[in-house]
């Protein structure tokens, strides 16, 4: 399966376009990785326990939708495009959507 961000892969053009495919992810990220999260607000720095989380949540996403256009017949998913949200109360989920066009190539 190959995918991309781009509408077309160069050299494989595309035959046939199956639909629009979706994952999505919801991972709640735990105290432990607030707290860390909350000093690195303070004293700076990237926070390595959420960037691990959204990658984590990224990868299932993409997996997800990658098993839906393996279903719908596709080889290619084009224009993939990718949402980071917060949801929950206090914003203590954290919400990977994508998206992008099953096509055969």
């Amino acid at each position: 399966m190959i995918l991309t961000t781009t509408p077309q892969i160069e050299g494989h053009p595309i035959r046939e376009y199956k639909g629009v495919v979706t994952g999505e992810s919801i991972i709640g990220a735990n105290f432990v990785k607030d707290a860390l999260a909350g000093l690195r607000d303070v004293f700076g720095g990237r926070s390595g326990s959420y960037e691990k989380v959204l990658i984590k949540a990224k990868n299932a996403s993409m997996k997800e939708m990658t098993v839906r256009a393996e279903a719908m017949g596709a080889n290619a998913i084009v224009g993939i495009d990718i949402d980071y949200e917060t949801v929950g109360s206090n914003g203590s989920m954290l919400m990977v959507a994508t998206s992008g066009t099953a096509v055969v190539i």
